[in-house]
């Protein structure tokens, strides 16, 4: 995933020859750009998996992008891509595959890496994950008392949690209607606090947990999963007049989903319990496998499969579509403009559907957890930009918050506008179909309005006589629109490996690893030996004073 041994990717000619074209555009503003092509949105603007892509309202033109490939041939993108998918070692730090579009292929392909046959191996774990689901969905699944389970709660973090929460709450339209109800909870801070709440208001009769950790050692989802054991024991195994054994309450109310079977065990959860994951999937990649148990509680196995699908047909856009046509490829480029030669260091992503309410915050973590990096895969340090500041929020509830920054601010700031054209169609009573789809036609108009104001800035507006500074808007943000023809599972799984292929583009192009996350494995570290300070088993002498007089604080207010 290099072009020269030794050379950074700045280095490059290719890199060189985008920082000359960079300074003869400097000035030139977006409006000028479309006022030069009345073909620029056909130009600019391709579709795949159900997936529109217009990168029209980009700062650049054709000699842009054609520069653009050329460093993505420098970098030997299109090797890089078959290395990925076929199982080759790219995350080179941790010295193993990142195979999670493995857990999203078809049962008749085939994949071997270290001897497996992955596909076969993903699409087992997916038949024991669907007999599980099944019996939750069917009444089946009884807690300690003989009650069927009604409430499950999805203990995780990071990709355990946002992953699942994420896809959740976009598909809650897509409820199968003739099962047994379980409603989905997520706890996954570590301070107890989403828990507390749960314990307080469920029966524990009635509710299971699902323990998400990859390395099974998270501790914030063991401190989590201990409090919940011992308010499920202090519960049940005291409830009515015969006792119900601790083995008993612990198999009843508890499934694992690890890559590390022995300390599931260990901890007490029942081998049939247990759900496989791999340790060739990073946890913010993992949601397509048995990490999306939450997801299949509530949209059924169907749908997730639908989803897997979804995201399997842009894989193979991924694979196969030219560079110049390629969704994700483009993404990424236009990403590398900005951050490396726009200076464009923040991203705000920005969602016209409240269905995708957790999306920025999913992206949040798979960009700048995977490429928040600072040497090159060889170790060298960086001197170039790599991963920009993501944020974001609904662009309905954003308009109201931070657009003025994005309108009149400082701060040049790309955007991401994501909405789906169609909604509300199978809403049955034809008056409350006519005015949800008026409120879709409404938010439609804002997210066009929008970007049309971002890139325009006054041009945007008709003439109406001298206006003062203040009501002024220079224009020239860049975004992109991203427009689904419906929010589907299919859609919905193209559109989250739209955006995992992107950041591995992107990776491959500032020649990063984005599958590993040392930064923070070390935050890990340091805070258990803070712990240990707090609970008095270590000296804090060789503290900061800073740290140790935090750390006083705490022990005095605790006396």
């Amino acid at each position: 995933m290099s072009s020269v041994a030794n050379a950074t990717p700045d280095q490059l000619p290719a890199w060189k020859a985008l920082q000359e074209h960079a300074d003869a555009l400097q000035g030139v503003h977006l409006k000028t750009l479309f006022s030069e092509s009345s073909t620029r949105f056909e130009h600019f603007a391709h579709q795949a998996a159900g997936v529109m892509l217009d990168l029209s309202k980009q700062r650049w033109q054709d000699e842009t992008l054609d520069k653009l490939l050329a460093l993505a041939e420098a970098a030997e993108l299109p090797g890089a891509i078959k290395a990925l998918l076929s199982g080759q070692r790219v995350n080179t730090s941790e010295d193993r595959p990142a195979l999670h579009t493995a857990l999203r292929l078809p049962p008749e392909a085939s994949l071997e890496v270290d001897g497996e046959d992955v596909v076969a191996a993903v699409h087992a774990s997916l038949e024991q994950m669907e007999t599980l689901v099944s019996r939750l969905h069917a009444g089946q699944w009884r807690g300690a008392t003989g009650k069927p389970i009604r409430h499950v709660v999805n203990l995780g973090v990071g990709g355990s949690d946002l992953g699942p929460l994420m896809v959740t709450h976009a598909l809650a339209d897509y409820r199968p209607d003739d099962v047994h109800p379980v409603e989905v909870h997520f706890a996954s801070t570590m301070d107890g606090s989403q828990l507390a709440d749960y314990l307080s208001r469920l029966n524990p009769e009635v509710t299971l947990f699902v323990l998400s950790s990859k390395s099974f050692t998270t501790i914030d989802t063991l401190s989590n999963a201990n409090t919940a054991k011992d308010w499920l024991l202090g519960r049940l195994t005291r409830h009515g007049a015969t006792p119900i054994s601790a083995e008993l309450v612990i198999r009843q109310h508890f499934i694992g989903v690890s890559a590390s079977p022995e300390k599931m065990t260990a901890w007490g959860i029942a081998p049939a319990h247990q759900l496989r994951f791999w340790e060739w999937v990073g946890g913010r990649y993992s949601l397509w496998g048995t990490i999306g148990l939450p997801i299949a509680l509530v949209i059924g196995m169907d749908n997730f499969r639908a989803l897997l699908a979804g995201a399997h047909a842009m894989d193979r856009h991924f694979q196969a579509a030219p560079m110049a046509e390629n969704l994700p490829v483009l993404l990424a480029l236009a990403g590398i403009w900005n951050v490396n030669f726009l200076d464009i260091r923040a991203h705000s992503i920005l969602p016209y559907d409240g269905r995708l309410e957790y999306f920025a915050a999913y992206l949040e973590q798979l960009e700048m957890e995977s490429n928040g990096k600072s040497v090159t895969r060889q170790g060298q340090a960086i001197d170039y930009s790599t991963c920009p500041v993501l944020w974001g929020q609904l662009g309905p509830n954003a308009q109201h918050a931070f657009y003025q920054l994005l309108h009149q601010g400082m701060q040049p700031v790309e955007c991401d506008f994501i909405a789906p054209l169609k909604r509300y169609d199978d809403v049955e009573d034809p008056e409350t179909r006519r005015h949800l789809q008026t409120q879709h036609r409404l938010a439609l108009a804002n997210c066009f309005a929008q970007s049309r104001l971002l890139m325009l800035g006054d041009d945007a507006i008709d003439d109406d006589g001298p206006r003062p500074p203040h009501k002024r808007y220079r224009g020239n943000q860049p975004s992109t629109t991203v427009l689904l023809d419906q929010l589907t599972p299919h859609t919905l799984g193209a559109l989250i490996a739209l955006y995992e292929h992107k950041v591995f583009v992107q990776a491959v192009i500032w020649d990063i690893n984005p599958f590993d996350q040392w930064g923070v494995e070390l935050g890990k570290q340091i805070a258990t030996e803070t712990q240990q300070i707090i609970d008095g088993q270590a000296p804090a002498d060789h503290m900061d004073a800073s740290t140790r007089g935090l750390i006083e604080a705490f022990w005095a207010a605790d006396e």
